[in-house]
Protein backbone atom coordinates (compact mmCIF):
# COMPACT_ATOMS: atom_id res chain seq x y z
CA UNK A 1 0.00 0.00 0.00
CA UNK A 2 1.31 3.44 -0.94
CA UNK A 3 2.15 5.57 2.11
CA UNK A 4 1.44 9.28 2.36
CA UNK A 5 4.36 11.60 3.12
CA UNK A 6 4.63 12.66 6.76
CA UNK A 7 3.77 16.30 5.96
CA UNK A 8 0.54 15.29 4.20
CA UNK A 9 -0.38 12.97 7.06
CA UNK A 10 0.10 15.79 9.56
CA UNK A 11 -2.07 18.18 7.52
CA UNK A 12 -4.76 15.52 7.17
CA UNK A 13 -4.74 14.83 10.90
CA UNK A 14 -5.20 18.52 11.76
CA UNK A 15 -8.08 18.88 9.30
CA UNK A 16 -9.73 15.73 10.63
CA UNK A 17 -9.46 16.86 14.25
CA UNK A 18 -11.09 20.16 13.32
CA UNK A 19 -14.11 18.75 11.50
CA UNK A 20 -15.01 15.50 13.28
CA UNK A 21 -17.23 16.35 16.23
CA UNK A 22 -17.98 14.36 19.38
CA UNK A 23 -21.41 14.44 20.98
CA UNK A 24 -22.05 17.63 22.97
CA UNK A 25 -21.46 17.31 26.71
CA UNK A 26 -24.25 19.72 27.63
CA UNK A 27 -27.68 18.38 28.52
CA UNK A 28 -29.80 20.16 25.92
CA UNK A 29 -33.56 20.35 26.46
CA UNK A 30 -36.23 22.06 24.30
CA UNK A 31 -37.10 25.66 25.13
CA UNK A 32 -40.81 26.37 24.53
CA UNK A 33 -42.15 29.86 23.87
CA UNK A 34 -43.26 30.19 27.52
CA UNK A 35 -39.63 30.00 28.70
CA UNK A 36 -38.42 32.84 26.48
CA UNK A 37 -38.34 36.51 27.38
CA UNK A 38 -38.85 38.39 24.11
CA UNK A 39 -37.39 41.85 24.63
CA UNK A 40 -38.14 43.06 21.10
CA UNK A 41 -40.30 41.84 18.23
CA UNK A 42 -42.39 38.69 18.46
CA UNK A 43 -41.99 34.91 18.45
CA UNK A 44 -44.96 32.69 17.65
CA UNK A 45 -45.40 29.18 19.07
CA UNK A 46 -45.84 26.27 16.65
CA UNK A 47 -46.69 22.63 17.46
CA UNK A 48 -43.95 20.47 18.93
CA UNK A 49 -42.02 23.27 20.67
CA UNK A 50 -41.32 24.84 17.30
CA UNK A 51 -41.12 28.61 17.04
CA UNK A 52 -41.57 31.12 14.27
CA UNK A 53 -40.35 34.66 13.66
CA UNK A 54 -41.43 36.95 10.81
CA UNK A 55 -40.65 40.45 12.09
CA UNK A 56 -37.77 42.74 11.13
CA UNK A 57 -36.18 42.66 14.62
CA UNK A 58 -36.37 39.91 17.24
CA UNK A 59 -34.44 39.65 20.50
CA UNK A 60 -35.04 37.03 23.19
CA UNK A 61 -33.33 35.14 25.99
CA UNK A 62 -34.09 32.09 28.14
CA UNK A 63 -35.57 33.53 31.32
CA UNK A 64 -33.99 31.10 33.75
CA UNK A 65 -30.36 30.21 34.57
CA UNK A 66 -28.55 28.18 31.92
CA UNK A 67 -25.13 26.94 31.06
CA UNK A 68 -23.45 28.79 28.21
CA UNK A 69 -24.61 26.29 25.60
CA UNK A 70 -27.47 26.69 23.13
CA UNK A 71 -28.47 25.11 19.83
CA UNK A 72 -31.17 25.54 17.23
CA UNK A 73 -32.57 23.61 14.29
CA UNK A 74 -34.01 26.16 11.91
CA UNK A 75 -35.53 26.55 8.46
CA UNK A 76 -34.81 29.80 6.68
CA UNK A 77 -37.89 31.04 4.81
CA UNK A 78 -36.45 34.19 3.28
CA UNK A 79 -36.19 37.88 4.21
CA UNK A 80 -39.08 39.53 6.03
CA UNK A 81 -41.45 41.66 3.92
CA UNK A 82 -40.48 44.74 5.90
CA UNK A 83 -36.86 45.48 6.74
CA UNK A 84 -35.16 47.42 9.49
CA UNK A 85 -31.66 48.86 9.67
CA UNK A 86 -29.09 48.27 12.36
CA UNK A 87 -27.98 51.08 14.64
CA UNK A 88 -25.01 51.62 12.32
CA UNK A 89 -27.38 52.20 9.40
CA UNK A 90 -26.46 48.93 7.69
CA UNK A 91 -29.17 46.61 6.36
CA UNK A 92 -28.51 42.95 7.09
CA UNK A 93 -30.40 39.65 7.11
CA UNK A 94 -29.10 37.47 9.93
CA UNK A 95 -29.97 34.94 12.61
CA UNK A 96 -27.90 33.89 15.57
CA UNK A 97 -27.38 32.85 19.16
CA UNK A 98 -26.58 34.87 22.28
CA UNK A 99 -24.41 33.88 25.21
CA UNK A 100 -23.76 35.61 28.54
CA UNK A 101 -26.71 37.88 27.69
CA UNK A 102 -26.51 40.02 30.81
CA UNK A 103 -28.45 42.99 29.43
CA UNK A 104 -28.87 45.15 26.32
CA UNK A 105 -25.29 46.44 26.58
CA UNK A 106 -23.22 43.42 27.57
CA UNK A 107 -23.37 40.05 25.80
CA UNK A 108 -21.81 37.76 23.20
CA UNK A 109 -23.25 37.01 19.75
CA UNK A 110 -22.65 34.18 17.28
CA UNK A 111 -24.44 35.48 14.19
CA UNK A 112 -25.05 33.72 10.89
CA UNK A 113 -25.11 36.58 8.41
CA UNK A 114 -27.26 35.68 5.40
CA UNK A 115 -27.30 38.91 3.38
CA UNK A 116 -25.48 40.80 1.93
CA UNK A 117 -22.94 37.96 2.27
CA UNK A 118 -22.86 34.60 4.00
CA UNK A 119 -20.53 34.42 7.01
CA UNK A 120 -20.40 33.47 10.69
CA UNK A 121 -19.37 36.38 12.92
CA UNK A 122 -18.75 36.30 16.67
CA UNK A 123 -19.06 39.65 18.43
CA UNK A 124 -18.74 40.92 21.96
CA UNK A 125 -20.86 43.89 22.99
CA UNK A 126 -19.24 45.34 26.10
CA UNK A 127 -20.27 48.52 27.88
CA UNK A 128 -19.30 48.21 31.56
CA UNK A 129 -21.57 50.19 33.85
CA UNK A 130 -24.26 50.59 31.18
CA UNK A 131 -27.34 48.38 31.09
CA UNK A 132 -30.07 49.90 28.89
CA UNK A 133 -30.28 50.50 25.17
CA UNK A 134 -30.49 54.27 25.60
CA UNK A 135 -27.20 54.22 27.50
CA UNK A 136 -25.08 52.16 25.11
CA UNK A 137 -27.05 52.35 21.83
CA UNK A 138 -24.89 50.52 19.25
CA UNK A 139 -21.57 51.19 20.99
CA UNK A 140 -19.15 48.64 22.39
CA UNK A 141 -19.16 46.05 19.59
CA UNK A 142 -15.99 44.10 18.93
CA UNK A 143 -15.77 41.34 16.33
CA UNK A 144 -13.62 38.49 17.64
CA UNK A 145 -11.11 36.84 15.33
CA UNK A 146 -11.26 33.03 15.46
CA UNK A 147 -8.31 30.73 15.94
CA UNK A 148 -9.84 28.45 13.33
CA UNK A 149 -12.89 28.76 11.11
CA UNK A 150 -14.54 27.53 7.94
CA UNK A 151 -17.23 29.02 5.67
CA UNK A 152 -20.90 28.52 6.44
CA UNK A 153 -23.32 27.47 3.68
CA UNK A 154 -25.12 30.08 1.64
CA UNK A 155 -28.72 30.08 2.88
CA UNK A 156 -31.62 29.96 0.45
CA UNK A 157 -35.34 29.93 1.32
CA UNK A 158 -36.32 26.43 2.42
CA UNK A 159 -32.84 25.46 3.68
CA UNK A 160 -32.63 23.83 7.13
CA UNK A 161 -29.58 23.55 9.38
CA UNK A 162 -28.41 22.90 12.92
CA UNK A 163 -26.42 25.58 14.70
CA UNK A 164 -24.84 25.25 18.15
CA UNK A 165 -22.72 27.57 20.29
CA UNK A 166 -21.11 26.59 23.56
CA UNK A 167 -18.47 28.00 25.85
CA UNK A 168 -15.91 26.40 28.14
CA UNK A 169 -14.44 29.22 30.18
CA UNK A 170 -13.36 31.76 27.57
CA UNK A 171 -13.23 29.20 24.75
CA UNK A 172 -16.16 29.45 22.31
CA UNK A 173 -16.99 26.86 19.67
CA UNK A 174 -19.73 27.28 17.07
CA UNK A 175 -20.99 24.29 15.09
CA UNK A 176 -23.12 24.03 11.95
CA UNK A 177 -24.40 20.58 11.01
CA UNK A 178 -21.79 18.70 13.11
CA UNK A 179 -18.84 20.74 11.80
CA UNK A 180 -16.90 23.43 13.62
CA UNK A 181 -17.28 26.76 11.80
CA UNK A 182 -15.77 29.02 14.47
CA UNK A 183 -13.39 28.29 17.33
CA UNK A 184 -11.47 30.75 19.45
CA UNK A 185 -10.96 32.61 22.73
CA UNK A 186 -12.98 35.55 24.00
CA UNK A 187 -11.51 38.49 25.96
CA UNK A 188 -11.06 37.98 29.72
CA UNK A 189 -13.75 40.57 30.57
CA UNK A 190 -16.36 38.01 29.45
CA UNK A 191 -15.73 36.23 32.76
CA UNK A 192 -17.56 39.06 34.51
CA UNK A 193 -20.79 38.65 32.53
CA UNK A 194 -23.68 36.93 34.34
CA UNK A 195 -26.36 36.25 31.78
CA UNK A 196 -28.43 33.57 30.12
CA UNK A 197 -28.42 32.39 26.50
CA UNK A 198 -30.76 33.58 23.79
CA UNK A 199 -31.54 34.20 20.16
CA UNK A 200 -31.61 37.14 17.77
CA UNK A 201 -32.75 37.84 14.21
CA UNK A 202 -32.73 40.79 11.84
CA UNK A 203 -34.97 40.80 8.77
CA UNK A 204 -35.13 36.98 8.67
CA UNK A 205 -38.29 34.85 8.44
CA UNK A 206 -37.61 31.51 10.16
CA UNK A 207 -39.16 28.50 11.81
CA UNK A 208 -36.93 27.02 14.48
CA UNK A 209 -36.57 24.92 17.59
CA UNK A 210 -34.39 26.12 20.43
CA UNK A 211 -32.55 23.94 22.95
CA UNK A 212 -30.44 24.99 25.90
CA UNK A 213 -28.51 23.39 28.72
CA UNK A 214 -30.60 24.22 31.79
CA UNK A 215 -28.56 22.38 34.41
CA UNK A 216 -25.78 24.75 35.44
CA UNK A 217 -23.06 23.19 37.58
CA UNK A 218 -23.13 26.22 39.91
CA UNK A 219 -26.49 27.81 40.86
CA UNK A 220 -26.93 31.26 39.38
CA UNK A 221 -29.49 33.93 40.28
CA UNK A 222 -32.72 33.99 38.28
CA UNK A 223 -32.97 36.63 35.58
CA UNK A 224 -35.86 39.08 35.28
CA UNK A 225 -37.81 39.41 32.04
CA UNK A 226 -38.10 43.04 31.00
CA UNK A 227 -39.35 44.09 27.60
CA UNK A 228 -39.39 47.31 25.64
CA UNK A 229 -36.97 49.60 23.75
CA UNK A 230 -34.64 49.94 26.76
CA UNK A 231 -34.05 46.19 26.86
CA UNK A 232 -33.30 45.68 23.18
CA UNK A 233 -29.75 44.71 22.29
Amino acid sequence: MRQLPAARLSTFAVALSFTVISEPQANFTPIPRAELCVTEGAIAALPGDRLSVDVPKMRAFVDEPTEQAIQTHFTYLGPTPERSKLGSGASRVQFGLKLHAEDACNLVYAMWRIEPESELVVSLKSNPGQHTSSQCTNHGYQNIKPDRSRPVPTLRPGDSHWMRAQMNGLELTVFVDDAVVWEGSLPPLVRGLQGSVGVRSDNAHLNFQLRAAKSPPIPRPSVTCRTGPEESD
